[in-house]
């Protein structure tokens, strides 16, 4: 069946796309992956609207994107300015003319059809020395798992219409995110959780917006999620080529 990401971008009535707490969890992603980096080339693999790119323009010198929706292409690009080339292609069919030391797979894995054939494809993407990052939801956030305690969630793996509509295939927790790495053939290097997380997207924003919890509040949960992984937002591992597996 063929998509329409365009339509899967936009935000619906019941859910949006991306909150505001969303792209505060950025800055706590990078300040996880900062310590893995390496100097070079940088690939990131869909960019919605080019928040997270601004984020790596500020600290790698080269960044190329590929993203399969034409009208996020056009809305980062004006956003990011001509620094970034980007490539408008699925993953399944992008053909790199190079390969790169740093690629950013960030919370995109979860909307694919055939997430480890495509991740074979982005292991050979990789330099001999390159990294991939990988990020996605978490099935076992405790927001989530609350969610499930309430009736709101079947399971707490489960896609929810509203994902669906938002092109989720799946809703990885880290067992079966670094199953499907290890599949691909790529060696996972470190992994952890991002931001210890008891609210929705939704009540996060207006618990913010309300001043009843603060910056000084989600660097606080950041550093519990370093203790308590599985109950955080998001779950990342960090990978390399794996070319002895």
């Amino acid at each position: 069946m063929s998509r329409d990401y365009n339509a899967e971008a936009k935000d619906h009535a019941d859910r949006q796309y991306n909150y505001g707490f969303d792209y505060l969890m950025h800055d706590y992603m990078l300040k996880t992956f900062a310590p893995f980096f390496v100097a070079g080339k940088t690939l990131e693999l869909g960019c919605f609207e080019g928040n997270f790119t601004k984020k790596l323009l500020q600290r790698f010198a080269t960044v190329e994107v590929v993203e399969a929706s034409s009208d996020c292409i056009a809305i980062a690009a004006n956003n990011v300015g001509d620094a970034v080339r980007f490539h408008h292609s699925t993953f399944e069919t992008f053909e790199p003319g190079e390969r790169y030391d740093n690629i950013f797979l960030i919370h995109t894995l979860e909307h694919l059809d055939h997430s480890v054939q495509v991740l074979g494809r982005i292991r050979q993407w990789l330099s001999g020395r390159g990294r991939l990052f990988v990020a996605t939801p978490n099935a076992r956030a405790a927001s989530r798992q609350i969610a499930v305690g309430m009736g709101l969630i079947k399971h707490a793996a489960a896609v929810t219409e509203a994902e669906a509509a938002h092109g989720h295939r799946a809703t990885y927790s880290l067992d079966t995110l670094t199953a499907d790495l290890r599949a691909a053939h790529l060696r996972p290097v470190t992994h952890g959780g991002v931001v210890f997380k008891g609210l929705a997207n939704f009540q996060m924003d207006a618990a913010l917006a309300a001043g009843i919890i603060t910056k000084e509040y989600l660097d606080g949960c950041f550093e519990l999620g370093r203790v308590y992984p599985d109950l955080c937002s998001s779950i990342y591992v960090i990978c390399e080529r794996g070319d002895d597996l």
